[in-house]
């Protein structure tokens, strides 16, 4: 187990890469969204692995990154998140351009990376974002249920047969295998409280509605959106709205796919991230 630290947090981390002596190839590095690790994006690393050496790691809080969370005092706005990346990037001793793969909520902190540091993004894939519109009385409600679903987490949720599969029941359309559905429970069930809650007012508030239309439309890098057709958690029309912003984001729809299309249809989200990165 790899860990570095950033900010006084010991941050998980791996490189997924098919040849150790080879430091030629370019640098793809993945972020998780909300509630979840690295781990989902294992496989999906595998399979790039013949082009990229592939950087995976836990954001603050969640996953394998929680050592010294508790004994500090954080901001958990999401641009702290991609100034995260930055250190991190920096303590390893990355100085090229990288290829960025964030996913959801990741999705967000990859596109305030890209602006913040443009100068070390190649390119980047933002999977399941979007821009949503201002609701005062449905984002109270979210916050408010969102504030249970966090506060009554159970190791014993484990132990319940199907469990791990009405978890995922909204977020995915088509079935992923059960070791992986049950990979995601974990995550979620260990995920540090004020990290996994506070993240959530920062995800989804009046402020972040406002400012991520902006930053979506001044991304200067190559940017390619790509959203699940039948995803209930970030719509794809939230995502076709962001990328109809800015001419340097295209914009793709898996057929058939949730909120994970990487892992619900793998084969057509490759095609896709290879026709964008111009590999075979």
């Amino acid at each position: 187990m790899s860990t570095i630290e950033v900010r006084g947090v010991q941050h998980y981390y791996e490189w997924i890469r098919q040849q150790q002596s080879d430091r030629d190839k370019p640098i793809m590095v993945f972020v998780h969204g909300w509630g979840g690790s690295s781990q989902y994006w294992q496989s999906i690393a595998r399979l790039l692995s013949d082009r990229f050496d592939c950087l995976l790691y836990d954001l603050r809080g969640f996953g394998r990154s929680l050592k010294g969370v508790a004994s500090q005092d954080f901001s958990y706005e999401l641009e702290e998140y991609a100034r995260d990346l930055a250190i991190f990037l920096d303590n390893l001793h990355i100085d090229r351009k990288i290829y960025l793969n964030s996913h959801s909520m990741g999705g967000s902190i990859g596109v305030l990376f890209a602006n913040l540091y443009p100068d070390k993004v190649e390119k980047s894939i933002v999977n399941c974002n979007g821009i949503f519109e201002y609701d005062k009385r449905a984002f109270a409600i979210f916050h408010q249920f969102g504030k249970y679903v966090v506060q009554f987490r159970y190791k014993w949720f484990l132990k319940v047969p199907f469990m791990e599969r009405l978890f995922m029941a909204r977020f995915l359309s088509r079935p992923i295998p059960p070791a992986l559905s049950k990979i995601f429970l974990s995550d979620f069930i260990v995920a540090d409280y004020e990290a996994a809650l506070k993240t959530i007012y920062s995800s989804v508030n009046k402020e972040t509605v406002e400012v991520m239309p902006k930053e979506f439309a001044r991304i200067q890098v190559p940017t390619l959106l790509i959203t699940g057709e039948k995803d209930r958690i970030i719509p794809a029309k939230m995502g076709k709205a962001a990328a109809a912003l800015n001419d340097s984001i295209g914009y793709e729809e898996v057929a058939g796919t949730g909120h994970f299309p990487m892992l619900e249809d793998t084969k057509t989200y490759l095609k896709l991230v290879k026709n964008f990165l111009e590999i075979n």
